[in-house]
């Protein structure tokens, strides 16, 4: 079977930081870009940042320059998402999805191989 999970989701204060993490079982992740989604109550899910095959890292979303950076755990077969100085307004329901080879240059909704359950992130300030 294949799946996707995104974990790692908690309630942080105003400035902490939370390692989110994008799970793959049945498939190598290695072979997929990986892209991060949110979507904050009342408000349309947002392309925040992808990885390619090769490591490169697109980011789709201004607000999370400098803050927000993606890394590959090849041995685990995951992708994690490491986010520092959380604000409030990043408190949301975030998802990671899956597609063969590069990030696109847009996010992608609707052209992606698989889908991970999400993973709520509240930021209290």
């Amino acid at each position: 079977q294949l799946l996707l999970a995104a974990s790692g989701g908690g309630l942080v204060q105003s400035g902490g930081s939370l390692r989110l993490s994008c799970a793959a079982s049945g498939f190598a992740l290695d072979y997929y870009a990986v892209s991060w989604f949110r979507q904050a109550p009342g408000k349309e899910r947002e392309g925040l940042i992808c990885i390619s095959v090769g490591g490169d890292t697109t980011y789709y979303a201004d607000s999370v320059k400098g803050r927000y950076s993606l890394s590959r755990d090849s041995p685990n077969n995951r992708v994690d998402l490491q986010m520092n100085n959380l604000q409030p307004e990043d408190t949301a329901l975030y998802s990671c999805a899956a597609v063969q080879g590069y990030c696109a240059e847009s996010p992608n909704f609707y052209g992606m191989s698989y889908w991970g359950k999400e993973t709520m992130v509240v930021v209290s300030s």
